[in-house]
């Protein structure tokens, strides 16, 4: 269960570099060498940093890095470029990135400067929360029982959270179509009952309650 760091570098070998170096301080590293290749990547919900190149072949970084912050406002962001200009950290700054390096760097530097900010944004989080046996890690948004890493949908992992972080606590379906689904879903609450149902067939020793004629409680 390790911080994911993303790399958005077209230098192939650069690229490789900084992944071997990053790994060696035990983060999972995903590389990505086009604009297209990191828009795909920038889906996930479980990335912990981006380190991304400015310029890049069909896009700027600066444009991934929106996109990044629309999808994961909270997410830090990297920059490394070859152009040391004012300007480029001025943009870069007030578009939301945590920290910028010129090219030529030193690898180990940059994995200072990775280790720092990691530090620091998920110091105060909750990393990892045991449920009734199940290992919940909240920053990559995994479920573990032992090894195994048991696969969740978004909504799924969503619906565990709540009763997680909210202990003792019942919620009518109403209150948790609310939170989990909140004003992108437009149907019955019987999608409570289908996603609890699914919930439960993954992590049968999660004891979460239903309260029949209203919803449902853990713990």
């Amino acid at each position: 269960m390790k911080h994911v760091i993303c790399v958005v570098e077209d230098e192939k070998d650069l690229n490789e570099l900084v992944k071997r170096y990053l790994e060696k301080e035990d983060y999972e590293v995903r590389s990505y060498t086009t604009y297209q290749q990191a828009l795909v990547g920038a889906q996930a919900d479980d990335v912990s940093l981006w380190i991304l190149d400015i310029m890049l072949d069909q896009g700027s970084g600066f444009d991934l890095l929106e996109y990044i912050k629309n999808e994961t406002p909270d997410v830090p962001v990297v920059f490394m470029s070859a152009r040391d200009q004012e300007f480029d950290r001025i943009i870069g700054l007030e578009k939301g990135s945590d920290d910028y390096i010129t090219k030529p760097f030193s690898p180990k530097e940059l994995v200072l400067r990775v280790n720092n900010i990691i530090k620091r944004v998920y110091k105060n989080q909750p990393n990892i929360i045991e449920v009734d046996g199940y290992l919940v890690d909240e920053i990559q948004r995994k479920v573990f029982l032992g090894d195994l890493e048991i696969d969740l949908t978004t909504k799924e992992f969503d619906l565990l959270l709540l009763f997680v972080r909210n202990k003792g606590t019942a919620f009518s379906r109403s209150q948790i179509l609310d939170a989990v689904w909140q004003l992108n879903y437009f149907g019955s609450d019987r999608v409570v009952d289908d996603t609890m149902r699914r919930l439960r067939k993954k992590l049968p020793e999660f004891n979460v309650n239903t309260i029949y004629g209203f919803g449902y409680r853990w713990g």
